[in-house]
């Protein structure tokens, strides 16, 4: 009798973690280049002493879907996408590189270069800084370029470049600050060959319409074990009668 109720417990817990990774998608699906968290159930028997004769349901994250948004055109100086595979270098919470394709830019008071979700933007060597503009150019290259408070179009200087790589997708994985960091911890260098658009961003990767399916179907997952739960308790409650009239 146990066993049915600790795989239909088990299984209701796991349902309730996928179904929160699945909201968070589903919440970021208008957010600047998110990338939708993947999720998957497995059997896994209980190890102790003697031997594993329970097993429970595990929900797991195997990765992130790592397929492209599409890019929308936003009319924005300060909006940038890549075209193509790599990725934007901002600084994580840790302080040490991370990843991500989200090119919502915008300026401080003191000049730092951030992203929508307040990450420093690196450069050459290191987090951006610009000096006060008139005008911001984006290359497709990265570079950037700017025209003085005061100057005309001629007077534009290129102040720095926006740093851009293309790691292995298996070494990325998303941590806790929402970021792509390399597994392994190495520090990719530069690539020259990736290209961007100014005023342009790309978008979440979530089909909206695939999330609120995979929702309902884990609703009705969980609402299943629990009728389990009861079933098995409601047996457990016949099970004790009989042996009090024996």
């Amino acid at each position: 009798m146990d066993r049915s109720l600790f795989i239909a417990m088990s299984g209701a817990k796991q349902t309730l973690l996928a179904q929160a990774s699945n909201a968070n998608n589903l919440a970021n699906a208008q957010t600047t280049g998110f990338k939708s968290d993947l999720e998957q159930f497995r059997s896994m028997p209980v190890f102790g002493p003697g031997y594993p004769t329970r097993v429970y349901a595990m929900a797991e994250r195997p990765g992130s879907d790592m397929s492209m948004g599409s890019i929308q055109t936003t009319g924005n100086e300060l909006d940038v996408a890549i075209k193509g595979e790599g990725w934007f270098v901002v600084e994580g919470e840790n302080g040490n590189e991370a990843y991500t394709r989200a090119g919502n830019l915008k300026i401080t008071p003191e000049g730092r270069l951030l992203t929508g979700s307040d990450s420093a933007i690196y450069g050459n060597d290191g987090p951006i800084t610009l000096p006060p503009a008139e005008k911001i150019t984006i290359g497709s290259d990265g570079t950037i370029s700017i025209v003085p408070i005061g100057g005309n179009a001629s007077d534009s200087v290129v102040v720095d470049r926006i740093k851009m790589v293309k790691p292995e997708l298996k070494n990325l994985e998303k941590l806790g600050d929402g970021l792509m960091h390399t597994k392994d911890g190495s520090v990719p260098g530069a690539d020259a060959n990736i290209s961007m658009v100014q005023g342009a961003l790309e978008g979440s990767n979530v089909n909206a319409v695939s999330a609120m399916v995979e929702m309902i179907e884990l609703a009705r997952n969980f609402e299943l074990q629990t009728k389990v739960m009861k079933n098995a308790d409601d047996n457990s409650g016949v099970s004790a009668k009989l042996m009090q009239m024996a």
